[in-house]
């Protein structure tokens, strides 16, 4: 039985959110949630969040699972948010602790600021098996956006890809972030491509050329045949050397600053000061 899907966009990030579930009244995931921040004032918001709720209000859903795919640079996660709302477990891969101890030192975080991943309620491993209700999920370890990065395979046929790949017109995520690697991503981007062609590959991103509408789903098939960087002919060194010219052209996510800050946290925003405001850092001159 296939899994019923509901994507949620959030225009200012272009990021596609997902609630898995198998039918009305059932358990469900939520996936890559966003919480919504204003970088010029500061504030934060729920009003994408509270969409999602609604829709697992609606449908009588059961939230199991609040799954990252990676910590996201270009987005806060609404994870912490919807879990006081709804319940669930924060999963994101092992790799996290990686990330942490990176950007713990980009950002000087609090000496007390942990880097075993504990601030989720659970770290998964790559190939781990899990259910969402009657379904069962597999993580795979798919490293080269950041180290950190997992797809989930629920059931036979719908893989959630995070930021590994995008629609065949767009392409391939970036590898320039701390930890990340063309080389790896390529490896990461085949195993994905190795499913069957009619496997359904649903995205975290979409950024659509003119005259085309945001899409958060295509196949191993589509992929295979017309992607612009990784399509079938283009080898590991052809795309290597791709990736690495075009990144050095990319300029930083707004959001990055405060996104990793806040994500490698589980979505947690940073502990208060003696005023009773949380800040976020701004490294001066680092990247």
């Amino acid at each position: 039985m296939s899994p019923l899907i509901q994507p949620f966009f959030d225009q200012g990030s272009s990021t596609f959110s997902y609630v898995v579930y198998q039918a009305p009244g059932s358990a469900c995931a939520i996936i890559d949630s966003v919480l919504d921040f204003d970088p010029k004032s500061g504030r934060t918001g729920t009003e994408h969040a509270d969409t999602i709720a609604a829709f697992v209000r609606e449908n009588g859903l059961s939230v199991q699972w609040l799954l990252e795919t990676h910590a996201h640079a270009d987005h806060l996660s609404a994870a912490p948010y919807l879990r006081s709302q709804l319940g669930g477990q924060i999963a994101i891969g092992e790799g996290i602790r990686q990330v942490q101890k990176v950007f713990k030192a980009v950002f000087n975080l609090e000496p007390n600021f942990r880097l075993d991943g504990s601030q989720f309620d659970r770290l998964l491993q790559p190939d781990e098996t899990f259910a969402i209700g009657d379904m069962s999920v597999r993580a795979l370890h798919v490293p080269g956006h950041t180290p950190a990065d997992m797809a989930f395979l629920v059931g036979e046929q719908d893989l959630f890809v995070g930021d590994t790949l995008f629609m065949p017109d767009v392409g391939t995520a970036r590898c320039d972030f701390p930890g990340g690697d063309a080389a790896q991503l390529y490896r990461s981007i085949r195993t994905l491509l190795a499913f069957p062609a009619d496997t359904r590959l649903h995205l975290c991103h979409d950024y659509p050329p003119e005259g085309r509408t945001e899409q958060s789903q295509t196949t191993v098939a589509a992929q295979r045949q017309g992607n612009i960087h990784v399509r079938d002919g283009i080898d590991a060194a052809q795309f290597v050397a791709m990736r690495t010219a075009r990144d050095a052209t990319l300029a930083m996510p707004v959001l990055l600053m405060p996104a990793v800050q806040v994500n490698i946290r589980a979505g947690e925003l940073p502990p208060a000061e003696d005023n009773g405001v949380r800040y976020l850092k701004i490294p001066l001159n680092r990247f």
